[in-house]
């Protein structure tokens, strides 16, 4: 429900900056075309946005990442014997989450090479947004796994 009147609302701003951009006054068709100036200037951003993004996954971002989590766990789960079990648990279910990230970014490589050549935007696109979500995906897992660690030196 809530999606379907926000794009509502979009359909409804972009109809009326079109037709102030077409039949409106001076000022209205000066506004109309400042305003998709900056839509353009936006998208720009969001494009060069991603391909950065997409040359730091290709140059190994996640994997560098993935194996100080490795290393971070494998010292936490040495030192368990001092923990209490709620941090020994919670510790399984961040490793858990890094193995189902890292099988994510396999599966979005793969598929950036299998369609390496042919043109699907939309596709292309898709893949972008999905690095960037596991971008943010690895960084509250990093989050979380220092402060399950400091709080584990803590105790």
């Amino acid at each position: 429900m809530i999606g379907f009147v926000i794009k509502l609302v979009v359909v409804l701003v972009v109809g009326v900056l079109t037709y102030n951009y077409f039949f409106g006054d001076e000022a209205e068709k000066a506004q109309s075309s400042k305003v998709f100036g900056q839509m353009k200037d936006v998208a720009v951003s969001v494009g060069e946005l991603a391909r950065s993004e997409k040359e730091k996954f290709d140059a190994g971002k996640y994997d560098a990442a993935l194996e100080k989590l490795g290393e971070a766990y494998k010292t936490a789960r040495d030192g368990a014997q001092h923990l209490d079990a709620g941090i020994v648990k919670r510790l399984g279910e961040l490793e858990k989450r890094k193995t189902e990230l890292r099988e994510e970014v396999d599966r979005i490589d793969q598929a950036e090479r299998a369609a390496a050549g042919k043109t699907d935007d939309a596709a292309a696109e898709e893949r972008r947004e999905r690095r960037l979500a596991l971008d943010r995906d690895l960084e509250k897992l990093l989050n979380d796994s220092n402060a399950l660690l400091e709080q584990a030196r803590g105790k």
